[in-house]
């Protein structure tokens, strides 16, 4: 039995690089495969062979990989892959249109439809760099459309992170697709039962995001609101921003994790295909105040571990977080849903029973699961004290 594992790309570390390094640890026997490969800004691979495409021998491919997409679907397509018997790609863009043998079984864990050909309106507003060659782009997009539909074919089962993500998969690509919820590496986060009076946002400083929506709600609020992230918005919403508002931009994972645990809550505006930040709100006992739309309406459950605002706007956000603020959180209840529903070990048994079901049995490994005791209250809090002394 030969196992391949594909990425779109290794030159980040968002969401999707924390899945498919999770999916290496329980898949050790498999072989890697990406496009584009940049060690010292990805996830840690320790020792395993990656093997890459002919875009990594591009000089810049790994800084400027947005620029290369017309190409990716070329590299991908020439990989060799004749000899695995089970291919597993994680994507959102071109991994899942890699080549396969007839008796071969291809299952993509999509994280999302090729956004920048699908939504490209909000792609642009995102990236802002390329809006001036839009006109450029158009008929490149719309050739683009055409090979994403046709490799969209690829795949014999696709998995979506979200029932939003598993929608568009059918409404695009024609293509079913089962719904199981990513995991977040639970040992990671803190639990803290205690909170302080801060609120937290931990985002990019991009325009989708919406923390301009935040940062006009706690002004006319006045509570204390911490923002951790960097991004091309940071200079606007500086200038927007009251004294209640403290801006830390890039912290480490740790410092994160504590401030994560020591909130009051945790605020999301964006519409989120999936969404993990809401989720490691939870696995640090801190409810969630989040625009009601997309992922959060599968892994947040009203009044037990968070607030729904309906409209992306101040007021909106503000009605949420007086209510909010009246609500006597359960600060275990939200930790325990985060434990029955979001660890490695619940939907590594949900991949389990797809690939037995399709005859690929005892194929996975199982680290031992993380302890669920929560570090002490104390333990956090102080470090979280210090932390914010520190800003």
């Amino acid at each position: 039995m030969k196992i391949a594992l594909i990425h779109d790309y290794l030159t980040q570390f968002g969401g999707a690089e924390r899945v498919f390094e999770l999916m290496c640890q329980h898949f050790p026997q498999a072989d890697i495969f990406t496009s584009v490969y940049d060690p010292e800004n990805t996830i840690d691979l320790g020792d395993r062979k990656i093997t890459t495409t002919f875009l990594d021998n591009v000089p810049g491919s790994s800084k400027n990989f947005r620029m290369l997409a017309p190409f990716f679907y070329p590299a991908f397509r020439s990989l060799d892959l004749q000899e695995y018997d089970l291919i597993l790609s994680s994507s959102a863009a071109f991994a899942k249109g890699v080549r396969k043998r007839p008796d071969a079984t291809h299952i993509c864990f999509c994280h999302n439809v090729t956004r920048f050909l699908w939504d490209t309106k909000v792609y642009l507003n995102q990236y802002t760099q390329f809006r001036p060659f839009a006109p450029i782009l158009t008929p490149i997009l719309n050739r683009l459309k055409t090979a994403d539909l046709a490799y969209a074919q690829e795949p014999d089962l696709y998995i979506a992170n979200s029932t939003t993500v598993a929608s568009r998969i059918e409404a695009i690509y024609n293509q079913p697709a089962q719904t199981i919820n990513y995991p977040i590496d639970s040992q990671r986060f803190q639990f803290c039962e205690q909170k302080s009076d801060f609120f937290l946002v931990a985002s990019r400083l991009i325009s989708y995001k919406r923390i301009d929506v935040i940062v006009e709600a706690f002004n006319w609020l006045g509570w204390p609101l911490v923002i951790v992230g960097t991004g091309p918005e940071r200079e606007r919403l500086e200038e927007m921003a009251m004294p209640n508002i403290t801006f830390r931009g890039h912290v480490s994972d740790d410092e994160r994790c504590q401030l994560m645990a020591q909130a009051k809550g945790v605020i999301v505006a964006a519409l989120e295909d999936y969404g993990l930040v809401p989720i490691e709100s939870n696995f640090s006992g801190t409810p969630v105040v989040a625009y009601g739309k997309g992922g959060v309406l599968d892994t947040q459950v009203p009044g037990k571990t968070g607030f729904f605002f309906d409209r992306q706007t101040p007021e909106s956000l503000y009605e949420a977080l007086l209510k909010a603020g009246k609500q006597p959180w359960d600060h275990h209840a939200i930790r325990q849903h985060a434990f029955e529903n979001f660890t490695e070990t619940v939907f590594f048994k949900r991949v389990k029973d797809i690939l037995d079901a399709r005859g690929f049995t005892d194929i996975m490994t199982f680290p031992q699961a993380p302890s669920e005791m929560p570090v002490s209250d104390m333990a956090v809090s102080e470090v979280a004290a210090s932390t914010l002394m520190a800003a």
